[in-house]
């Protein structure tokens, strides 16, 4: 019997274990798993909570469709049912510029146009603006190599403008951070590549899409983006039951990891807060990077790597309205809000048209975003305080000014790892490092290779088969 231990217990540690069970009944491999998770929920950011017939997401509100390995969990969990798409008839996106809600140009992908009549004709950007987004058909290729900004990237193709009132906030959406410090090659690897190919990003885009055949995963569901309908918590809850409360603790804070030698081969302790150790043959550690670093084993060079992945704190927060206390018509999934637009709020969802099974008839429901790179205090502030700015954007963006049935705050303090300019070749650093001097200890997360939750259930399946590997070399 090998005991495994897995140190977070977020979608990605309750991916590797859960693949680690059915890949060890599979092959005839007896291991005993533990999952430690420091708070008293599983689940990390996936948080659902339903009042009176409304779903309420306070982290990620869906996945991509195309991204399989969301939709692959969903179906082994039973739950290939409970998947819905986004409206149909609230495809929209909006962008506020200079105070009003413009629709983003249908065929618009980060700011690269493919569809050129709406975006000759749409109110973000000036004509100079459009102009020199059009420069990407006859600009050369980058021939320099080595990683770059993704901010600088795309205004060195398209311009400072789209950049800044298209691309930015779309961005910001996504990893809440700045634009000119992530890494081109960590957060969209493709467009290098769509450069080097075909020089032009716009001719780039439009020749994938003529070659494209087969259809996506998304055209499956209809959507490219997919939830479930009583929400994402159902996945956490599902998980859970599949692997057991023998496997499961909470409230078990890990405060360093030590290994030793015996027989040539190593062996880990888990210390945790309350003074009980732990044995492991192997150990997954999916904490946040800044988490990692500190009971890493024999803090060191490792450590100090992992500590230069910086993280970003969020929060959201949910409205519920009476359908008549919102007279503006939300036609879309919301709007993003570039940083010179000078708002508290950094995107609003329209929960409620996006997702149609999220509020009881006669309701509407919104959420709101604050904090990102470089304007995180306004998560510290008091919370009638906040919810008081986000009213007052929503009042003067929508004209919402009724009170809301009610309000939900949720705080994510350091919640969004930053993919840094050089962030691949950090991470190739600490994966050598690991690999050389702690075999059987793996990391994983979404503070390395992708944050959405499909890449994170992918990143717990991945690492469930390198675990039991170890393992089976271990035995032999």
């Amino acid at each position: 019997m090998k005991n495994v231990v897995i140190i977070g217990g977020g979608i990605t540690g309750l991916s590797t274990a859960y693949y680690l069970q059915q890949r060890a009944r599979r092959d005839g491999v007896s291991i005993r798993c533990l999952v430690l998770e420091k708070d008293e929920k599983l689940g990390g950011k996936i948080q659902t909570e339903n009042i009176d017939g409304f779903v309420l997401e306070k982290g990620p509100d869906s996945f991509l469709a195309r991204k399989t390995a969301a939709t692959d969990l969903c179906r082994e969990l039973g739950l290939e049912g409970e998947l819905v798409g986004t409206n149909p008839n609230a495809r929209k996106t909006y962008i506020l510029h200079k105070g009003k809600l413009h629709r983003l140009p249908p065929g618009t992908q980060m700011g690269i146009p493919t569809q050129f009549g709406p975006f000759a004709t749409t109110g973000l950007l000036s004509v100079k603006g459009k102009a020199r987004a059009l420069m990407d058909l006859v600009l050369p290729r980058n021939e320099t190599d080595g990683d770059q900004s993704l901010g600088g990237f795309l205004a060195r193709r398209l311009g400072d403008e789209v950049l800044e009132a298209i691309a930015e906030p779309l961005l910001a959406g996504i990893y809440a951070g700045d634009a000119r410090k992530l890494s081109l090659r960590a957060t969209f690897p493709q467009f290098e590549m769509i450069e080097k190919k075909y020089r032009s990003l716009i001719l780039g885009i439009l020749a994938q899409k003529r070659a494209v055949q087969s259809p996506s995963s998304a055209t499956k569901h209809g959507s490219v983006f997919l939830t479930v309908k009583s929400g994402l918590g159902t996945i956490v809850k599902r998980l859970t039951e599949e692997l057991g409360a023998e496997t499961l603790r909470t409230k078990s804070k890990v405060t360093q990891i030590t290994a030793r030698m015996r027989e040539e081969r190593f062996e880990y302790t888990i210390h945790l807060d309350h003074g009980e150790h732990v044995p492991a043959d192997a150990v997954v550690i999916t904490t946040p990077a800044f988490s990692a670093a500190e009971i890493f084993p024999h803090r060191d060079t490792i450590s100090e790597v992992l500590q230069q992945i910086p993280y970003v704190s969020v929060a959201t927060i949910v409205l519920a309205f009476p359908q008549d206390a919102v007279s503006f018509p939300l036609d879309g999934t919301g709007f993003v809000v570039p940083r010179k637009e000078g708002r508290t709020i950094t995107a609003c969802t329209w929960v409620s048209s996006k997702w149609l099974h999220t509020a009881p008839e006669g309701h509407k429901l919104l959420r709101c975003y604050v904090g990102r790179a470089g304007d995180e205090a306004i998560v510290d502030r008091p919370e009638e305080e906040i919810i008081a700015k986000v009213r007052q954007d929503l009042s003067d963006i929508m004209g919402i000014t009724a009170e809301p049935l009610f309000t939900r705050l949720t705080r994510w303090k350091q919640s969004m790892p930053q993919y840094t300019v050089g962030h691949l070749n950090r991470l190739q650093e600490i994966e050598t490092e690991i690999m050389n001097r702690w075999p059987g200890l793996l990391i994983a997360g979404a503070g390395y290779k992708g944050l959405g939750v499909p890449d994170c259930i992918l990143e717990g399946k991945k690492t469930a088969e390198q675990v039991l590997e170890y393992i089976l070399q271990k035995r032999a």
